[in-house]
C-alpha cells in the first residue's frame, strides 16, 4: 500500500461557477483557476499522483496548456484513474475535506462523493468527503478563497 498527500487552493471571484467535487454549487462567487478550478478535485488527483510516486497535477496537467482551459477536473481525474491503471494501481480509499467558511456544504458532499468515484471507477463508500470552516479566520474564513486537503491509498492491483 502507499499513501499520497493532497492540497489545493483557489480564490473566490464574482462571474464563476462554484464547482467542488464535479458538483455545481448556488453560490455568488466561484473559484478562479486555469481549468473549472475545482479544488477538491484538484487535492484528490495530487493524493493520488502522489501515492502514485507520479509527481502533481502541475506536470501532468499544466495550467500553461489551452487544452485544459476551462476543462472539467472530474476529466482530469479520470486521465489520472488512467495514469494509476498503467501502474498496476488500483485505489483502496480517499479522505478529503473542503476549508469554506461558505456556503454550507453538507447537502452537497455525498453527490461529490459519488462524483469522484465514477471518475475513478470506484464505489462511493471508498470516498469520504468532510467540510469545515476556519470560524473566520484566515482567506477562507473571509471569503477570499477555498482550500482543499486530501488523502489517498493505492494498492498493486491484484
Amino acid at each position: 500500500m502507499r499513501a499520497g498527500l493532497g492540497y489545493d487552493v483557489h480564490r473566490l471571484e464574482e462571474g464563476r461557477q462554484l464547482i467542488l467535487g464535479g458538483v455545481k454549487i448556488p453560490h455568488k462567487k466561484g473559484l478562479l483557476g486555469h481549468s473549472d478550478a475545482d479544488v477538491l478535485t484538484h487535492a484528490v488527483m495530487d493524493a493520488l499522483l502522489g501515492a502514485a510516486g507520479s509527481g502533481d497535477i502541475g506536470r501532468h496537467f499544466p495550467d500553461s496548456d489551452s487544452r485544459y482551459k476551462g476543462i472539467s477536473s472530474l476529466k482530469l481525474l479520470s486521465g489520472v484513474r488512467e495514469l494509476l491503471e498503467e501502474k498496476g494501481l488500483v485505489v483502496v480509499n480517499i479522505d478529503s475535506v473542503i476549508i469554506a467558511q461558505e456556503p454550507k456544504l453538507a447537502p452537497y458532499m455525498a453527490e461529490m462523493e459519488v462524483r469522484l468515484a465514477q471518475a475513478l471507477g470506484i464505489s462511493a463508500e471508498q470516498v469520504n468527503v468532510k467540510a469545515t470552516t476556519t470560524e473566520g479566520l484566515g482567506f477562507t474564513g473571509t471569503g477570499e478563497g477555498i482550500a482543499a486537503h486530501a488523502v489517498a491509498v493505492v494498492e498493486q492491483a491484484g
